[in-house]
Parts: structure tokens; sequence; C-alpha cells
């Protein structure tokens, strides 16, 4: 395919949710090796009531094999919340459009289990406010400098905040009452083979590059495609980081 063919088909995949089964045989990520889907499916197992935050379409959260009794999450993106109230109706979860950065809509102490994969934002005082004495938050996060490489492609070489690094993490956390008792941080290998792949990573994971649109990245576009022509896979690294942080029942 030309790079002309490639671009209109980046720019034309539906961008909802958070379902990346598109990818398949374009593009390529690691998982990190403590299998988050895996633990929050346990830890959903044994709760009583629970919560999700930015749950994106619900596709995570749809995937746990036991509901708890109450269920409940929150998304910001209108699309996004409208998937999730379709995916997660079947286990009884109520859904609420709730931007990044407000109040979360629910009572102080509601939740033993408040559960977030690749937040955008961390409401921290928000979390520590809703859990109930001797609750647990679980996220998967993204670390600094994630994608950095794909990052500089587009834009140059940026400075790499120290907002989410693994330390910051726990500071954040115990400034807000809670007590960390997992953090853990991985490097994850991370392949694109063509240039549509690309785009469709770019106008799905909108911070990686923010603003981003095809016609104002066009010739970066096509100087990367011209090197994946030549080179091979475009090799990039996603930054993860773990932490499991519970809510002192004293």
């Amino acid at each position: 395919m030309t790079f002309e063919d490639l671009v209109a088909e980046g720019a034309a995949v539906p961008v909802e949710g958070w379902d990346f089964s598109w990818f398949a045989g374009r593009a390529t990520e690691e998982r990190p090796s403590w299998g988050y889907a895996k633990l929050m499916g346990e830890r959903m197992a044994h709760a009583r009531r629970a919560l999700d935050l930015q749950t994106g379409g619900g596709e995570v959260l749809a995937g746990i094999p036991k509901p708890p009794p109450v269920l409940a999450a929150t998304e910001g993106w209108p699309p996004n919340a409208a998937l999730a109230r379709r995916r997660l109706a079947p286990f009884g979860a109520t859904v609420a459009e709730v931007g990044e950065n407000d109040p979360l809509p629910f009572a102080d102490g509601s939740f033993d289990l408040v559960v977030s994969r690749h937040p955008v934002t961390v409401p921290w005082q928000e979390i520590a406010r809703v859990l109930a004495p001797g609750g647990t938050y679980l996220s998967q996060q993204i670390g600094s400098g994630s994608v950095r490489e794909l990052a500089a492609a587009m834009m140059g070489s940026q400075p790499v905040t120290e907002a989410q690094r693994p330390e910051r993490i726990r500071a954040d956390a115990t400034a807000a009452g809670l007590m960390v008792v997992d953090l853990r941080a991985e490097a994850l290998r991370m392949e694109f083979f063509d240039i549509a792949a690309v785009i469709v990573f770019l106008r799905k994971v909108i911070w990686t590059v923010p603003g981003f649109t095809v016609d104002a990245y066009r010739d970066q576009l096509r100087a990367l495609h011209e090197r994946i022509e030549r080179n091979g896979p475009f090799i990039a690294h996603s930054q993860r980081v773990l932490i499991e942080a519970v809510r002192p029942a004293g």
C-alpha cells in the first residue's frame, strides 16, 4: 500500500473505546509481567462495592469473571461512556459520565475497591475519600516517558515529566492518606509495522502527541513511513506502573 493509502486507512478507523484488536498484525506491545486484568478480576471477586475509574468503553472491566454486588464506573468521553453502558449492562453496573478532573459523584466511603487502568489523571484525594476504611486502590498507570520515541518522531525530543515516576506516584498516594503495599514498574517493547498503525495509535492514545491530526503531522508521518519501509518496524517502549494502596482502617 502507498503512503496515501495507509494514511487514508489510519484516518478512517474508529477509535472509540479501548479495544485494540484492530492492531493485530499491524503493531505489537509486550504486556506487564504482573497481569493487571487477572489481578483486578481477583480483587473484584472478593469485593462488595467496586468502582472502575476512567473505564473507557468498559472493555477491561467486562473481562472480570465475577462482578461484585455493587459495581460502578466513570468515563469522561461521551462516546466511550455510551459504549461502557451497553457493555457493562449485563453486570448491573452503573456508568457515570465524569470528567477526568471533576469530583467523583459518590459519597465518602462508598467503595471497598477502586480500580483504574491507564488513567489520564489520578484524583488521589477523591480516591481516598470514596474508599471505605480498609479499602483498596489497584491501578496500572502509564509511566513517565511512555512511547517517547514516537512522540520524538512527531514533535522532536520532549522533556520527560516527573509526575508518573514510581516514587512520585508513591508520594502522591501517601499524601492522600493511602498506604502503598505494592509498587512495580516495567518498560515494554512496542513495534509499529506500518504508518496506518501509528496514525490509529496517535488518534486513540491522544496524550502521546497532544492535538495530533494527520494534516498537522503529514510531513513527520511521511518521514516515519519512509523509515519503516527502509528499516522495518518502528520500535518504541511503553512505561507501566502498578500500584496497590490501602486506606488505613484506623
